[in-house]
C-alpha cells in the first residue's frame, strides 16, 4: 500500500485541478461575457433552432481580442469578441458565424465539452498526476516524457472531436438552409483572419490541417448527394 501512495496522491492531486482548473474556466467565461445581440444572427440561429426542433440558441460573447468559439460545459455557446470585431468590419459573414455556432453545437450535442472540461482542464490533470509518477521513475525526463505523452494523446483525441464537429455542423447548417459554404468558405481563411504563421506538426496539431477538415465536409456532400 506505501508503494502505492505516491500514485494515489498524485491521481488525487490531479483531480483537484481538474475540478479547480474547470472551475475557473467557467468563472473566467462568467465574468467576461455577454449575451450576443445581433439581429443578422439571430435570424440564423433561429432557423438552425427550429431545424433542431428548439426554442432559442443562445449564445453569449467572450471578451477577448482573440478569434475563437467556445462550447462550455454547461452548454452555453460563446463567440469571443474578436470574431465579431471582423463581423462587424465585414471581413466575416453573417453566415459563416453561424457555422461556428453549429459547429459548436456540435461539439455539445456529441458531449465533448463534458469530456474535455474547455481547456483541455483534463488533459491537465493528466499531466500533472502522469509527470509526477514517471518524474519519481525517471528522474530529470520523467517530466518531459509525461508532457509529450499528454499532448499527443490529447492532439488525436481534439482533431476526432473537431472532424465529428464539422460533420454536425454541416449537417445542421444544410437543415437549416444555411449550406456548408459559408463553413468552408471560412475554414480556408480562419489562419489567415487569426494571424496564424506556420502549424505544429499534424500530430501535434490539436486542429486537423484545413484543407482536410474541407476535404472532410466535400465527401461528406457526396455522400448525401449518392445517398439522395
Amino acid at each position: 500500500m506505501l508503494r502505492l501512495a505516491p500514485l494515489l496522491l498524485a491521481l488525487a492531486y490531479g483531480l483537484v485541478y481538474w475540478h479547480f482548473s474547470a472551475w475557473r474556466t467557467a468563472r473566467e467565461l462568467d465574468s467576461k461575457s455577454t449575451p450576443l445581440a445581433d439581429a443578422g444572427l439571430k435570424t440564423l440561429t433561429d432557423r438552425m433552432a427550429r431545424a433542431l426542433g428548439l426554442q432559442k440558441i443562445s449564445v453569449h460573447v467572450y471578451e477577448i481580442p482573440t478569434i475563437n468559439g467556445l462550447a462550455a460545459p454547461d452548454g452555453r455557446i460563446f463567440l469571443t469578441r474578436g470574431f465579431l470585431d471582423r463581423y462587424r468590419a465585414g471581413e466575416v459573414s453573417a453566415e459563416e458565424l453561424a457555422s461556428v455556432i453549429a459547429h459548436e453545437l456540435g461539439h455539445v450535442a456529441l458531449g465533448h465539452t463534458r469530456r474535455r472540461m474547455i481547456d483541455f482542464s483534463g488533459q491537465n490533470a493528466v499531466r500533472v498526476a502522469l509527470a509526477a509518477v514517471l518524474g519519481r521513475l525517471l528522474p530529470g525526463i520523467g517530466i518531459w516524457i509525461a508532457n509529450a505523452l499528454v499532448s499527443m494523446l490529447a492532439a488525436g483525441l481534439s482533431r476526432k472531436d473537431e472532424y465529428e464537429a464539422d460533420e454536425y455542423a454541416a449537417a445542421l447548417l444544410t437543415k437549416a438552409g444555411i449550406g456548408t459554404e459559408p463553413q468552408k468558405a471560412l475554414l480556408s481563411r480562419l489562419e489567415g483572419l487569426a494571424g496564424m504563421r506556420g502549424a505544429p506538426p499534424v500530430w501535434l496539431a490539436s486542429h486537423p490541417k484545413t484543407a482536410d477538415r474541407v476535404r472532410a465536409i466535400e465527401v461528406l456532400e457526396e455522400r448525401w448527394r449518392v445517398a439522395d
